[in-house]
């Protein structure tokens, strides 16, 4: 027959006691601080806003870093400069415009067309004062944007048209 033995708890097996008011109040104070709010993106901003404020300024620091001084960066919401698009809505646009060095005016057009950086844009542009004579779509297919994409885009589309620099 077994014999019937009583367990004896072995120091590590020993239950601990309850931790007292102390305790409680120190594993409290190690909790991780909370975390503090990021300010909101640039890009989170008023759609005018954030054209005014951060995106003009952006794109003529960029067009100075370029050669290109004397430019005047407008924002507006008017009618579509395109041939054949007198009908269209008027629609916000960054136009800018400033004078070659020979003697001719350069303008181009960034439209959006939804009042956001990240809904549907196009560009277009004109010389010597004249319409534009096609609107093309201008970086729809892209998922993130934000002000440093914005100008490199507008950048890289000027010195597409070899505005920015001569081959």
């Amino acid at each position: 027959m077994a014999e019937e033995t009583t367990p004896n708890p072995t120091s590590d097996q020993a239950e601990s006691p309850a931790p007292n008011a102390a305790e409680a109040e120190d594993k409290a104070a190690k909790k991780p601080a909370a975390k503090k709010e990021k300010p909101p993106a640039l890009e989170d901003k008023p759609f005018a806003d954030f054209i005014q404020q951060d995106f003009i300024p952006a794109l003529q620091k960029g067009l100075g870093e370029q050669g290109i001084a004397d430019v005047e960066l407008k924002f507006e919401k008017r009618p579509v400069n395109v041939v054949g698009m007198s009908q269209a809505p008027a629609c916000w646009q960054v136009i800018g415009r400033w004078s070659s060095g020979y003697k001719q005016t350069r303008e181009f057009n960034l439209y959006f067309f939804n009042e956001s950086i990240s809904g549907q844009k196009g560009f277009s542009y004109a010389e010597s004062g004249g319409k534009a004579s096609t609107l093309e779509s201008f970086r729809i297919d892209e998922r993130k944007v934000d002000l440093g994409l914005l100008v490199f885009w507008t950048l890289q589309r000027l010195n597409a048209q070899k505005w920015l620099v001569r081959n």
